[in-house]
């Protein structure tokens, strides 16, 4: 119950402030937390369902993929009521006390590391639940678990259309943010595991990834870093593999930018003919 109460409070706090599960560490702009609160007052239904994604996205998109209901988790009243009233909490507390509460840095860390908690555990159940009904679909495995451990990122932009906001450019597949790349590869780590490729108990590979996930997320979090751990290593895996520029994306779209930039044409400033000149067609044009 406490994991849950920790889950659906940075859950309920990301839509307040609009920060993928408030780690910093999404690549795209997000809308302002003062329009998040006036739809919460226009249009609370609207806040609510999208409260109940954000706490219930990953299991939704699992239970979609494996053949089960998508409302199956939904049964359990004690959860959605625990949803909702920090859904409230969060919005409607008197002067916004319990947002300012759990937004402190000192109790955000502590919040943030125990959320690493829940998204180890969630992927390694989301492998081991698809092993149980493909024992030899690796992908499967992977991709289940990947999606448990970041469905709510992945339904973000599902989410959004409930807001009436459509932001393309969000897109977690394109611009996968640190959560989501190091949820893939738990997956893959869970998916040999569970498959007997890698030989370790996956007690101790859960403690593991436990405690690099939290220690990186607070670190992170505690420097309001957008970076990730994985960038230097991706960007010289991507260059070997597929050809991909050395130092990422966005370092060659600065560059292409500033050299834009520079090669953009100056105008000459105009002489003192040319302007004689414009001053007498001025002139011709009243006369006439």
């Amino acid at each position: 119950m406490n994991q849950l109460l920790i889950h659906y409070r940075n859950m309920a706090t990301c839509i307040c402030s609009q920060e993928p599960e408030a780690t910093y560490l999404h690549p795209v702009t997000c809308v302002l937390f003062c329009w998040s609160v006036e739809v919460s007052r226009r249009s609370p239904v609207a806040s609510w369902l999208c409260a109940m994604l954000y706490c219930f996205g990953s299991y939704i998109l699992a239970d979609i993929m494996l053949g089960d209901s998508p409302v199956d988790y939904f049964h359990n009243n004690s959860h959605i009521l625990l949803a909702t009233a920090v859904w409230y909490l969060v919005f409607f507390c008197p002067l916004n006390l319990f947002y300012k509460c759990v937004a402190f840095l000192p109790v955000k860390l502590v919040l943030v590391a125990m959320k690493e908690v829940v998204r180890t555990r969630k992927i390694a159940a989301g492998v081991h639940h698809a092993h149980h009904a493909y024992h030899h679909g690796w992908f499967i495995m992977v991709i289940t678990g990947y999606v448990k451990g970041s469905g709510v990122a992945l339904m973000s932009n599902f989410e959004q259309l409930l807001r009436g906001v459509w932001r393309p450019e969000t897109n977690e597949i394109m611009n996968m943010s640190f959560p989501t790349k190091a949820s893939l590869y738990g997956a893959i780590l869970f998916t040999l595991q569970e498959s007997h490729l890698l030989p370790i108990s996956k007690n101790i590979l859960i403690c593991l990834f436990t405690l690099f996930m939290a220690t990186s997320k607070v670190v992170l979090t505690a420097r309001h870093s957008h970076g990730s751990p994985f960038t230097l290593i991706e960007s010289w895996v991507c260059h070997l593999l597929f050809g991909s520029p050395l130092g990422g994306s966005e370092d060659s779209h600065d560059h292409h930018h500033s050299a834009a930039v520079h090669a953009a044409p100056v105008s000459p400033t105009k002489t003192k003919e040319e302007l004689n000149e414009g001053t007498r067609k001025r002139k011709a044009k009243k006369a006439e």
